[in-house]
């Protein structure tokens, strides 16, 4: 190491120490013993311009180890970011852009929200999936212009997850060879030695499923870093790990210690971490004038590669002016807005399951938006989610649209959000709903990033039948509806399930799930485009204030509508209305949901083969709910709904007792 990268790897150490010390909190363990292969990966080796930190073709860097924030924050201010001093002693407080652990679209350079563990090495396998695809269809002989590697940084902790072996595991069968993972190999975690819990080979594991894998003994040695770095982009067929030895909390008197993972140093232990890095100063957050003068020439040097790159694009769209048209199109957040007014798009017969109603879509989609990609968890015979003669992703043709996650739901997920924060294409992921068990921390990492990735998710209730109760989703709707910014559509028929996927398609800051039935579903006369304010009045009553509002998603739709007409025949007025997406209805104007949901029609019941947890603001206190607050049963799933209560006989009984009540 000589002393330019010696000064500023310690400059780095003792930003990201004093960063936690003065916020009381954090994790200065990771920053003390990975600085020096930090700084050896976005000094020497990564592409990436400061200046431009959206540069579409930069190299990615994820710290999959998020509560070492520090470390990235203060890579942020050394190499021009826009973090300044101010910014790392805000680290952790109301308001400032240095959070406890990493977010996207909150702080400039991070590339995505990190810190549930093992999240980040399956975003960046997403990303490396991105980076081949688009690249499969963009890239010329002598164009090169989709030219990237993604980088992880992760720990211990990253690898003893599960999340992180399901992504690891497909990266290797898929070869995505421009995706390498620097292990912070440190055997400490926070309750001590991870010879507790902890004492397999890694290495093997990763040889096992088809990775590169190189060892670096000494983790201060950047030059050895850097050599592993550069062997292992000479592979292009396998993905790589570099497996580092570090010491947690380097120089620091808690060094090799838990006490130096998650917990502030302590000003005492500060200076003399500084005595043993022979640091010259005494001020607090000091950067010596030699970095900032050396990490200048570094951001130029980021520079010159983007005015290469660009000076690259430039001939490329001369040369491949119709390409460099779609590469403008998949890059845009917009999608052709005719499909609205397209009548095909719109346009089905007869009774269907919206699983089906749903693939249906998919592949009217793909020839409207080029760069939709998807897949599922090896369900797509079931989830009716394979895009015809789009071809099928693999080690050996990465312009296949069809991704093959295997029975890997939450690194699908994870993955799903990888390709959705690269840029460039509409993602899908598929699996049944009762398994979104197994992907809820993906999804609400899509919900808290605004990502648009949609979930496809069908066998959406006991309707499910046989299967029994271990795949008959109960409380999973009002799960998925309390997570902030997500929305859950639930379509009633075959149209409802194209506005839930126009809807979802055209979002751009949050995520969608589609709730798809097993079961047909009848195709109303009524239902229409309506559907994409979340609820609307799919039949009326004659009488302009109903007697009673009955509602529902999906399925039950069909049961409100039929015990509609039962009510009438006994001279009860009856407003039934589909609700597909409670969140979008509850972001409509005042005028609009009084309009649908009147407050002086008190009677209403609401509908729902699913908890009733979440529908009693809809129905007030003087309304029921029809619902089921208990586990399913094998069984055909018809037999289900009458054992259970899901009739229109029950819904009628319940709609006379309240309107007689009154």
């Amino acid at each position: 190491m000589n002393n330019t990268d010696e000064l500023v790897v310690n400059t780095i150490r003792l930003l990201s120490a004093e960063g936690v010390q003065k916020a009381n909190s954090g994790h200065p363990g990771l920053p003390l013993g990975a600085a020096p292969m930090a700084y050896a990966l976005w000094g020497k080796e990564m592409k990436h311009n400061p200046k431009n930190p959206k540069w579409v073709d930069r190299d990615r860097f994820i710290l999959s180890a998020g509560h070492g924030s520090m470390l990235l924050y203060s890579l942020l201010h050394l190499f021009g970011y826009g973090l300044s001093i101010d910014d790392l002693m805000n680290f952790r407080q109301w308001g400032s852009k240095t959070p406890g652990h990493p977010e996207y679209g909150h702080t400039v350079g991070v590339e995505v929200t990190t810190g549930p563990l093992g999240q980040g090495i399956a975003n960046a396998v997403g990303m490396a999936v991105a980076e081949q695809y688009i690249g499969s269809k963009f890239n010329k002989p002598n164009y090169k212009i989709v030219d990237h590697y993604t980088f992880a940084l992760a720990g211990d902790g990253c690898m003893m997850e599960g999340i992180s072996s399901e992504a690891a595991s497909l990266a290797g069968t898929l070869g995505l060879g421009k995706l390498i993972v620097l292990y912070d190999s440190n055997n400490i975690s926070i309750e001590g030695s991870t010879d507790i819990a902890f004492r397999e080979d890694v290495g093997k594991r990763y040889e096992a499923y088809g990775w590169q894998v190189i060892r670096v003994e000494d983790g201060n040695n950047i030059e050895d870093i850097t050599k592993a770095i550069r062997a292992s982009k000479l592979d292009e067929n396998k993905p790589s790990i570099i497996i580092v030895k570090t010491k947690i909390g380097y120089g620091s008197p808690k060094q090799g210690t838990a006490g130096a993972h998650g917990e502030p140093l302590g000003e005492e232990n500060i200076k003399k971490t500084k005595e043993f890095l022979k640091w010259s100063s005494e001020e607090e957050f000091y950067v010596p004038q030699e970095v900032r003068d050396y990490m200048k020439t570094l951001q130029n040097d980021g520079e010159a590669e983007e005015v290469k790159w660009n000076k690259l694009f430039q001939d490329y769209s001369r040369e491949y002016p119709q390409l460099a048209k779609q590469w403008e199109i998949w890059h845009s957040d917009k999608i052709p807005e005719y499909i609205l007014e397209d009548e095909d798009f719109w346009k089905f017969e007869g009774k269907s399951a919206t699983r089906v109603s749903s693939g249906q879509v998919i592949n009217r989609l793909v020839n409207l938006i080029p760069n939709l990609i998807g897949g599922s968890a090896d369900l797509s015979p079931s989830t009716k989610t394979y895009m015809k003669d789009k071809g099928d992703f693999s080690k050996e043709d990465k312009s296949g649209s069809n991704l093959h996650f295997g029975v890997r739901e939450h690194a699908m997920a994870a993955m799903g959000n990888g390709i959705a924060v690269h840029g460039g294409l509409k993602i899908f992921v598929s699996t049944f709903f009762v398994f979104s068990d197994y992907m809820k921390g993906a999804m609400r990492l899509s919900a808290l990033m605004k990502l648009p990735v949609v979930y496809v998710l069908t066998h959406d209730s006991i309707g499910v039948g046989e299967d029994g109760p271990t795949h008959e989703p109960i409380e999973h709707l009002a799960a998925l509806r309390s997570i902030p910014n997500f929305h859950v559509f639930r379509p009633a028929d075959s149209r409802e399930t194209a506005a839930a996927w126009y809807s979802a398609i055209s979002r751009t800051d949050g995520p969608t799930a589609l709730i798809l039935s097993r079961q047909n579903l009848p195709l109303y006369k009524e239902s229409s485009k309506e559907s994409l304010k979340g609820a609307y009045i799919l039949k009326d009553s004659k009488n302009k204030v109903p007697d009673i509002i009955l509602m529902a998603t999906g399925s039950e739709v069909e049961y409100i509508y039929k015990a509609s007409e039962a009510l009438e025949e006994k001279g009860i007025s009856v407003r039934v209305v589909s609700m597909p997406c409670l969140e979008v209805f509850d972001a409509q104007d005042a005028d609009y949901k009084n309009t649908v949901l009147p407050k002086e029609v008190r009677n209403r019941i609401a509908v729902e083969a699913a908890s009733s947890f979440g529908w009693h603001k809809y129905v007030g206190l003087d309304g029921d709910i029809v619902a089921i607050d208990h586990f399913g049963a094998s069984a055909p799933g018809d037999i289900l709904y009458k054992e259970f209560g899901i009739t229109v006989d029950n819904i009628v009984e319940r709609a006379l007792k309240l309107v007689k009540d009154k």
